[in-house]
This record gives C-alpha cells, sequence and structure tokens, in this order.
C-alpha cells in the first residue's frame, strides 16, 4: 500500500510539474516559519481572508490591484495610518466589506501587539490564536498555516476525498504518510494534490485507474 501511495505521489507531482506549476510548488517547499516576516504575514493573511468561498484565479486575478491599495504590505502600522483609504481604494476592486475590514482589523491587532510577540503567540498556538482573526475559521486556519511555513494540510474538500479514496478519515495523517513516503513536506504534499485535482476533470479516476 505505501509503496503504491508513493508512486501516485511521484505521477501526479510530475503532472502537476508538467503542467507549470512547479514554481508554485516549489514556493511552497521555500516558505519558512522563522523566515516570515510582517509584510510576508500580511500579504498572506490577506491572500486568506479573500480566497475564502471564492475560486483562486478570481483571487489571483485582483491581488495585485488589492496589494497596491494596502501599499503592498509594507507594514501594519502604515495600513493602520490609512485604513480609511485602504478600505475605500480596495472596495473599488473588491466589493466585500466584510473581508476588507477583515484585513485592516488583522493590520490593528499586529500593530497594537507588535509583530514579533504576535508571531511568537502564534508558535505556541497557531490554530487558535489565527483564529482570533476575522474570517480565519477552523478550516481556513489550515490554508493560513500552510502558507506560512507551518507543517500542517489545508482539509479542503479535494483533499478529503484523495484522502478517502486511499482509506484515511484524516487528511492530517494522510499527508503526513505520504510525507514520510516522499521526503516532501506536508505543505508540499497538500499543495501537489490540491492543484492537480484543480487541472484534472474527474480526478479520482486516476486513482482508481491506478489500482485496477
Amino acid at each position: 500500500m505505501s509503496k503504491k501511495l508513493a508512486l501516485k505521489y511521484s505521477f501526479i507531482k510530475n503532472f502537476v510539474i508538467e503542467n507549470g506549476y512547479n514554481m508554485e510548488i516549489q514556493w511552497q517547499n521555500d516558505v519558512c516559519f522563522d523566515e516570515i516576516d510582517e509584510s510576508d504575514f500580511l500579504r498572506e493573511i490577506a491572500w486568506v481572508i479573500l480566497s475564502s468561498g471564492m475560486k483562486e484565479s478570481v483571487i489571483n486575478n485582483l491581488f495585485g490591484n488589492i496589494s497596491e491599495c494596502f501599499y503592498n504590505w509594507v507594514s501594519s502600522d502604515l495600513i493602520v495610518k490609512n485604513k480609511n483609504k485602504c478600505f475605500n481604494d480596495a472596495l473599488k476592486y473588491f466589493n466585500n466589506k466584510n473581508k476588507i475590514s477583515a484585513i485592516i482589523f488583522a493590520a490593528e491587532k499586529i500593530n497594537n501587539m507588535g509583530f514579533y510577540p504576535f508571531k511568537q503567540e502564534i508558535s505556541f498556538d497557531p490554530l487558535n490564536k489565527l483564529q482570533e482573526l476575522h474570517y480565519i475559521g477552523p478550516v481556513t486556519v489550515y490554508h493560513l498555516v500552510k502558507n506560512i511555513g507551518l507543517p500542517y494540510a489545508k482539509p479542503d474538500r479535494h483533499l478529503k476525498r484523495i484522502a478517502a479514496n486511499e482509506g484515511y478519515s484524516d487528511v492530517q495523517q494522510f499527508c503526513d504518510d505520504v510525507s514520510v513516503l516522499t521526503g516532501d513536506s506536508k505543505p508540499v504534499v497538500d499543495i501537489v494534490f490540491w492543484r492537480f485535482a484543480t487541472i484534472t476533470n474527474n480526478y479520482l479516476d486516476f486513482f482508481e485507474d491506478f489500482d485496477e
């Protein structure tokens, strides 16, 4: 079983790379929580907030313009000092007041506490601490921790289906096992399977065909 699972993952990873997503895999591989700075964190929290319930391609097309509205995430202090301008400018590109307000709330929280004390609290209890932010819930939080370099997988519908197909009820355990088998980090395993699902019609058919 383990050898076959490793072979499936290897095939899928090569397929994803051949379809032009090597840089995405490399980005996830290179993300390190210890090296995340304030700008990185502001950018990733904004990405996850905006992505909640939205297609990745939609946010990808808008994110550059929205980033400019927030001074390209230079600092929470700059955002807070200009929060009304940031809010109004961002609404021109993404007309969801609650989500734009959630980004500003995150900047205010970081600015009030100081980024490094805030980051230290995340390191002690990432899943609970990050859910103090608006729009970061019990599923979305896994998207964020993965994107800031912590060893988690996001249990979205694609990964749940793939894990269940392989006999797992727990996405984290599934990705842990694949990580051990292949040497890829847990977040990389996540992004490989997730991207495969987004670019492959009836992606579960691959697993069934492979088993025949």
